[in-house]
């Protein structure tokens, strides 16, 4: 007879974020008309992940991760962001089963655009103080070089990654739908119109260092299947990479989202650069930008969107850090009459806990 498995100790992991930005902005232009953006306010993105996890005998690990947003702005209804199971090995790789980004996605986070602060360039955060015009999507090109297809999010998935082989790292995913943000599906309708159906992305990374050098590369591609009538099948693909060398960290990236429509409309690109040098002592300095473009289709202007960061960071001690720095953004509508525009200023600091 078998002896009994021995008695394995659940990790009870818990942490999390809590970003805290004090800015004033100045903001004008044709898309604000009658109104007044100007002025001091607080932007705070902060997160409680718990991720108990268990390793069994035989070397595998089981875990779950759960994310709850602080604020109610973000995650469903009662603001969980993200909610998945994990099962890992050294021989096996990962498996992520539930509501979660695509291998792509994750992937493509592996050369996020080098830069400082807490204010990602490589997303729409700055909305956050200067209100955006134009039709960028979330999860799409032309605010953020990590897409997803047709633009879906922490939607139900199956996503498995390879170990890595000399720095080199595969992943793939597929969902069912693009219906829903950390929902269940209670059965897909794969005949319904509107929604994307059966996603499939795959995604590479590598990661290594020559003689001092640190090199990371990523590329991600990823299509779904669509019943709307006059719509083709929707696909994203995004490429990255960053370089460090001597305390200076460089990189770029690129992504497109081929929406499907008639003409081109909504069809989105983008690109970001950026560098940082990590200053001997605890501050940290850094510029970036991000660069984007919707399709309007029919002939019209395209909606653009430019933002620009220039700031520096000073490390307080373990899990605490002050930025300071300064934004500029433009976007402007060419879907509307007068191809009306914004562009803001602001400058800000923040205090950021990880813990």
């Amino acid at each position: 007879m078998a002896a009994p498995a021995s008695a394995q100790e659940w990790n009870m992991n818990w942490g999390g974020f809590a970003n805290t930005h004090v800015g004033i902005t100045d903001v004008s232009g044709t898309g604000v008309t009658g109104a007044d953006f100007d002025g001091v306010d607080v932007y705070t993105n902060s997160e409680i992940i718990f991720s108990p996890s268990v390793t069994l005998d035989n070397g595998m690990t089981f875990g779950f991760s759960v994310q709850m947003e602080a604020m109610n702005n973000g995650g469903g209804a009662v603001g969980i962001d993200e909610s998945y199971v994990t099962i890992e090995s050294d021989t096996l790789g990962k498996v992520v089963l539930g509501s979660e980004n695509s291998a792509g996605y994750l992937l493509m986070g592996s050369v996020y655009t080098p830069g400082v602060s807490s204010m990602a360039i490589n997303s729409r955060s700055l909305s956050a103080f200067i209100p955006v015009t134009g039709s960028g999507g979330f999860r799409q090109a032309a605010l953020s070089s990590l897409t997803e297809v047709a633009g879906n999010n922490d939607v139900q998935r199956i996503t498995y990654f390879t170990p890595s082989f000399n720095g080199l790292t595969l992943g793939a995913s597929y969902a069912a739908t693009s219906a829903g943000n950390t929902t269940n599906n209670f059965g897909v309708n794969r005949n319904a119109v509107g929604p994307v159906f059966d996603i499939f992305d795959i995604g590479a990374k590598y990661s290594q260092s020559f003689n001092g050098v640190d090199v990371g590369l990523a590329a991600r591609w990823g299509t779904g299947d669509t019943n709307t009538v006059g719509r083709s099948d929707p696909t994203t693909w995004g490429v990255g990479g960053t370089i460090g060398v001597s305390g200076f960290t460089f990189g770029a990236t690129y992504a497109e989202n081929d929406n499907g429509f008639a003409g081109g409309a909504g069809d989105q690109e983008g690109w970001s650069v950026g560098a940082s040098y990590d200053i001997a002592g605890p501050w940290t300095v850094g510029l970036s930008t991000y660069q984007g473009e919707t399709s309007n289709g029919g002939g019209a202007p395209s909606s653009d969107y430019e933002a620009y960061l220039l700031g520096a960071s000073r490390s307080l001690g373990a899990g605490v850090s002050w930025d300071v720095y300064y934004a500029y953004m433009e976007t402007n509508n060419g879907a509307v009459a007068g191809n009306p525009g914004i562009d803001g200023n602001l400058l800000a600091t923040a205090i950021n806990l990880s813990f």
